[in-house]
């Protein structure tokens, strides 16, 4: 009972580290996209910041919403343990 109850804290943790940095993505990047369009609207920069930290709020969400068991992490280890041996018999 504590394996099932340790891998849905790691997927809630997922959950939460994904909704917290989503929303400090949004608040954080509305607020830089309005000092941008006031201060230096020939040169949109903003998008740098949008895109890269983009990709992590992306990997967040991929790792807490649709890879959320088949990476799950003692599971999988023990699968390509077992894999890997499996071919180190051969």
């Amino acid at each position: 009972m504590s394996d099932l109850r340790s891998r849905a804290e790691r997927r809630v943790d997922n959950k939460i580290k994904f909704y917290i940095n989503f929303t400090a993505y949004v608040v954080i990047n509305a607020i830089l996209a309005v000092i941008n369009w006031l201060y230096t609207p020939g040169f949109w920069w903003v998008a740098f910041p949008l895109f890269f930290w983009g990709i992590g709020v992306l990997k967040d969400f991929l790792k807490a919403f649709v890879f959320t068991s088949a990476f799950d992490s003692e599971d999988y280890r023990e699968r390509k343990i077992q894999e890997e041996m499996e071919r180190l018999g051969k």
